[in-house]
């Protein structure tokens, strides 16, 4: 073992500062999750506080708006995976199927930009183009006659979930296909050679040879995708948040954001955001054990 170290010292120094990393951010801090099942006072510190258990946790599921919350987080989350999950894919596969490398990277770059637009710039734009009265689009759609007055959509909570999915869908549906595109570069062109003898079409190449292909690349972020279905990020959600679509916008991101720095309700909110990861972990397990029931590769 250590002769092998020896030989390998270069390796190891090389990986010794992510792993440093790893330990001083991912592990250390996790000893932090303990205030979640205490009456945390920070005068007392963690080891100093009162243990109560799972008190945090009760409370937390006999709340009234417990199930808002889990209805809301959910609902963003599949609603997101159902539609943003599959485009990517079609897009990688469209663009590899297209002969033209100048159209191809046109295509690419356009798509590809939307990713490094921060979430603050994404939100404004939003505010910007569907204002209610000042709005681009609530102006030319009053000049066009097919509505009389100011366009409410930002203050709508069946509106919401649209605009936060399909906004996040256009913002990464570029950058998402990159990994697909990659996997598509790594299938035999024989496979192609063979169909085309066989009479198939881009079509028939693209379901019958490259998707077969790429099925691994796409249960494994599959499963990954599901482990953070109660994952919806904190800050989209906070910033599209208004008092009138606040029933659909609410979700446990936001809660634990309100309940524990603007309430400083510690504990409180550490056990939201800890049963938030027990339910990501137990979704990423559970699709991992189907995907290998079925034949195909997990993550682990």
């Amino acid at each position: 073992m250590i002769d092998r170290v020896k030989e390998n010292i270069g390796l190891y120094i090389l990986v010794l500062p992510a792993l440093l990393y790893v330990i001083l951010f991912d592990y250390m801090p996790l000893y932090g999750v303990l205030i979640a099942f205490e009456n945390f006072k920070p005068i007392k510190g963690i080891w100093g506080s009162d243990w109560i258990g799972l008190y945090h946790f009760e409370r937390f599921m006999h709340l009234d708006i417990f199930w808002v919350l889990i209805k809301n987080t959910l609902s963003l989350s599949v609603y997101s995976l159902l539609a943003g999950f599959p485009i990517p894919i079609i897009l990688a596969l469209a663009l590899n199927s297209v002969r033209s490398e100048r159209f191809k990277k046109v295509v690419q770059t356009v798509t590809y930009a939307p990713h490094f637009i921060s979430t603050v710039i994404l939100v404004g734009m939003l505010n910007v183009f569907l204002s209610p009265r000042l709005g681009v689009v609530s102006q030319l759609l009053n000049s066009a006659g097919m509505m009389n007055g100011p366009l409410m959509i930002l203050t709508n909570p069946d509106a919401f979930s649209h605009l936060y999915v399909w906004s996040g869908i256009w913002q990464g549906v570029g950058w998402g296909s990159i990994i697909y595109l990659a996997a598509l570069s790594g299938v035999d062109p024989s496979l192609h050679e063979a169909a085309k003898v066989d009479g198939a079409n881009k079509f028939h190449l693209a379901w019958h040879v490259d998707l077969p292909s790429i099925r691994p690349t796409i249960v494994t972020l599959l499963i990954l995708s599901c482990g953070g279905i109660l994952g919806i990020g904190f800050e989209k959600a906070f910033l599209m948040q208004n008092s009138l679509n606040l029933s659909a916008s609410e979700v446990i991101s936001t809660y634990v954001y309100k309940s524990g720095l603007l309430q400083s309700q510690y504990s409180f909110s550490a056990a939201v955001g800890l049963f938030n990861s027990a339910i990501n972990l137990t979704l990423l397990l559970t699709v991992n054990k189907l995907a290998k029931k079925f034949g195909q590769s997990g993550i682990f």
